[in-house]
C-alpha cells in the first residue's frame, strides 16, 4: 500500500523531471560553459580567476547540486519510495527550498532583464511576446572567447542589445520593418540572423505576467523567495544565538547581571519595534547586511525569556546540581545539561521567529527601506504593484500569495515541531 503513496521521493522526482525537460538546452550549454572554464583555468588560471563572477558560481552550484540529488535518488529509490506521505505544508516546504537552490535554473532570466518597455510593460499572464535577434556571431580564435559565449549564453544579463521585441513585422527588399506600440522602426534584413530567408522569430513568453518595467513577474518572485528565505533564516539565527547565549547567562549567573539584562529585554520590548527598525536602517542604510542585523537584533526578546526560564527551572534539578559539583565548566553545563532539555521550546520558537522575520522583510521592502534595488523582494514587488492595482493585478497577487503561502507553511511547520517533540499536545 505504501508504494502506491506520493511521498516526498516522488515530488522531488516529479521537480527534477520537469526542470530537465524544460531546461534541458541550459543545462547542456551549463556543462560545456564547466568544461570550458576548466580548460581556462588548466590555461590561464589568473584569467579564469577574473571571469569568475556570482552568476558563474551559482549556476554551477545548482548543476553540481542537481547531480548530488539525483544520484542518491537513483541508487536508494527502493528504500525511499517506502517514505511517509508528508502534509500540504511540508510539500510546499521541499518546493521552496528546491527554489531556492535552483533560481538560476529553474527562472533562466535575470531578474532585473527588461527591454523595449512599450512592448512589454503590464502584460497580463501567459502573455507571448515575439522577437528577432541581431547577427552577432564571431569566430572563436580561443578558449575565452569560446568561455564567454558560453557564458553569455548561460549566465543571463539585465540587458540584451542583440534581441528585439516587437508586434509586427513585414519585409520589404532587404529592410525589416516592425512596429512596438504602435512606432515603426526599420533595419537591415541582413543584421538578423536568418531562417531560410527571413527573419528568424522566437517566442518570448512571461508566465505571471510583466511588471511597469517589462520585467518578467515569474523570475522576480523566484528569486525574491531566495532574498526571504536567506534574511529569515540568517536573522532568526541571529536571534537565536543572541536571545539564547544572554538568557543562558542571565539564568545561570543570576543576580545583578540578571537584573541587568532582563531591563535591558524589557526596554526593546516596551519600544515599538518597527521604530527601532527603522531608526538604525535609516542611519546605517538599507543593505542586504543591514537588514539581517536589524531584524536579528530585533527579535531576539521572546528567546531571552523562553531560556532563561527554562535554565532558572534547571538549576534546582537534581542532575544539574551534581553536574555542578563534578566541576564542569558553564560551557559544558550548556551542551550537556541545559540545551537538551532547552532545546524543544528554543527551536519552536526560532521556527516562528523565522516567519516574523519574512513578514518584517517584506514589510520593510514594502516601505522602501528593505535590501533595495539591487535584489528582487515580495515586499518591493508589492509596493510597485500598488499604483497599477486596476491595471495589472497580477503585480499584487502573485507576491502576497508568496507571502501568505510562506507564513501558513512556516506557521505549520512550528506547530508540528512543537507537536513532535511534545507528543502531549496532540489531540
Amino acid at each position: 500500500m505504501s508504494r502506491n503513496r506520493f511521498s516526498i521521493f516522488h515530488f522531488i522526482q516529479l521537480l527534477i523531471v520537469v526542470t530537465i525537460a524544460f531546461r534541458l538546452p541550459l543545462l547542456g550549454e551549463t556543462v560545456m560553459l564547466l568544461f570550458s572554464y576548466l580548460l581556462l583555468v588548466i590555461t590561464d588560471f589568473r584569467t579564469a580567476v577574473n571571469q569568475c563572477s556570482f552568476g558563474v558560481v551559482d549556476i554551477f552550484c545548482s548543476l553540481f547540486l542537481l547531480v548530488g540529488i539525483i544520484s542518491p535518488l537513483f541508487f536508494k529509490r527502493k528504500k525511499l519510495r517506502t517514505a511517509k506521505p508528508f502534509s500540504v505544508s511540508q510539500y510546499v516546504a521541499a518546493a521552496m527550498l528546491y527554489v531556492f537552490l535552483f533560481a538560476p535554473v529553474i527562472a533562466n532570466s535575470n531578474f532585473d532583464f527588461q527591454k523595449d518597455i512599450s512592448v512589454t510593460r503590464l502584460l497580463p499572464p501567459l502573455s507571448t511576446v515575439q522577437s528577432f535577434h541581431f547577427n552577432n556571431e564571431k569566430e572563436n580564435s580561443g578558449l575565452l572567447e569560446n568561455f564567454l559565449s558560453y557564458k553569455n549564453e548561460v549566465v543571463k544579463n539585465s540587458f540584451d542589445a542583440g534581441i528585439v521585441f516587437f508586434d509586427s513585422l513585414h519585409i520589404v527588399g532587404d529592410t525589416v520593418s516592425y512596429f512596438q506600440n504602435g512606432m515603426e522602426n526599420s533595419l537591415l534584413l541582413s543584421s538578423l540572423i536568418l531562417k531560410e530567408g527571413k527573419p528568424e522569430v522566437t517566442n518570448k513568453r512571461f508566465l505571471l505576467g510583466t511588471d511597469e518595467l517589462g520585467r518578467d513577474i515569474f523570475t522576480r518572485l523566484i528569486y525574491g523567495a531566495r532574498i526571504s528565505l536567506l534574511i529569515g533564516f540568517c536573522a532568526a539565527l541571529l536571534s537565536l544565538l543572541i536571545g539564547g547565549a544572554l538568557g543562558f547567562i542571565a539564568g545561570y549567573t543570576g543576580g545583578v547581571i540578571d537584573i541587568l539584562l532582563t531591563r535591558v529585554n524589557d526596554m526593546f520590548l516596551s519600544f515599538p519595534i518597527i521604530f527601532f527598525i527603522i531608526l538604525i536602517l535609516a542611519f546605517f542604510g538599507s543593505s542586504f547586511l543591514s537588514v539581517i542585523i536589524v531584524l536579528g537584533l530585533s527579535g531576539w526578546m521572546s528567546l531571552y525569556r523562553i531560556v532563561k526560564g527554562e535554565v532558572v527551572a534547571l538549576k534546582n534539578k537534581d542532575y544539574f546540581i551534581t553536574a555542578q559539583q563534578l566541576g564542569l565548566t558553564g560551557t559544558k553545563l550548556l551542551l550537556k545539561e541545559a540545551l537538551p532539555v532547552i532545546a524543544t521550546p528554543v527551536i519552536v520558537n526560532t521556527v516562528f521567529q523565522f516567519g516574523n522575520v519574512v513578514l518584517s522583510e517584506s514589510a520593510l521592502s514594502f516601505l522602501g527601506l528593505g535590501v533595495g534595488d539591487q535584489f528582487p523582494s515580495w515586499g518591493a514587488m508589492i509596493n510597485s504593484g500598488q499604483q497599477y492595482l486596476s491595471q495589472a493585478w497580477w503585480m499584487i497577487f502573485f507576491p502576497g500569495a508568496a507571502i501568505v503561502i510562506t507564513l501558513l507553511t512556516v506557521n505549520d511547520f512550528g506547530r508540528k515541531a512543537a507537536q513532535y517533540f511534545n507528543p502531549r499536545l496532540h489531540k
